[in-house]
């Protein structure tokens, strides 16, 4: 954590970058949700800390696993589902709305970069979206709310697609699951055309998502790390902030 000092001198240096961006990225991950209610996975306390992550492979082998899964969702969903954006999302939108941010590319699984107002063609979910649900056979969206109640009517058995009767999971990317490609390619390309690539509330350790950063960087954008905790990419950064994301970005006009 920097001093009160180091902050105010690291948010006149991230304002100097900001005034110049035209065509910038913004890579987030969960620190930028925590101020919202939503703890993050890694850290002490963490939801992967108490709860074992459910493999792809096992969530479409077994019916148990489907029911845990389906468990744990509307567990989350009793803690967090009241969640609203918070100040660094809040920031992210203004700059979108002002033209000077390109996109917003997330690891979050949340929704609140679009509730926030960042419009669907300038956000990427690279891990997909917690919100609905999609059947995994025929894609079919299905909405929470009718998962819900099949899953209580059911007696906490995970329901079917109501069309193909094929497996329905949260619109996510577990463990073992591909990374969705049209998902990836989008958010390369809006990592190559930046001029400035702000990493937020990332950890930047699951790849091959944290490679972007230096994939900017070698095209010559401006690297902006803004996290609380070290990374092991804060050595090539042009400018590191660990503070408060919230904190800092809600300087930003």
């Amino acid at each position: 954590m920097v001093l009160d000092d180091d902050i105010k001198s690291a948010r006149a240096a991230l304002a100097d970058i900001l005034e110049d961006m035209r065509a910038g990225v913004a890579f987030t991950g969960a620190g930028i949700s925590t101020e919202c209610g939503i703890p993050d996975f890694r850290s002490p306390g963490g939801l992967w800390t108490r709860n074992r992550p459910i493999d792809f492979e096992a969530f479409l082998s077994s019916q148990e696993m489907r029911d845990e899964a389906w468990r744990r969702r509307f567990a989350m969903e009793e803690a967090f589902g009241g969640a609203q954006p918070g100040r660094g999302h809040r920031a992210l939108a203004r700059m979108i709305a002002q033209g000077s941010l390109a996109a917003v590319v997330t690891q979050n699984i949340d929704g609140l970069h679009q509730a926030s107002g960042v419009p669907e063609e300038r956000l990427v979910e690279l891990h997909g979206n917690s919100t609905y649900a999609t059947c995994l056979a025929c894609g079919l969206r299905h909405e929470l709310s009718w998962v819900r109640t099949r899953f209580d009517a059911l007696g906490g058995r995970a329901p079917d697609c109501r069309e193909c009767d094929g497996p329905v999971k949260t619109a996510t990317i577990s463990f073992g699951q591909a990374m969705p490609g049209e998902a990836m390619a989008r958010a390369r390309q809006f990592t190559q055309d930046c001029d400035v690539f702000l990493a937020i509330g990332s950890s930047l350790v699951v790849y091959p998502a944290a490679g972007f950063p230096l994939e900017a960087k070698r095209n010559g954008a401006t690297l902006v790390i803004i996290n609380r905790e070290p990374t092991d990419l804060d050595p090539v950064a042009d400018l590191v902030i660990h503070a408060d994301i919230g904190d800092i970005l809600d300087e930003v006009e």
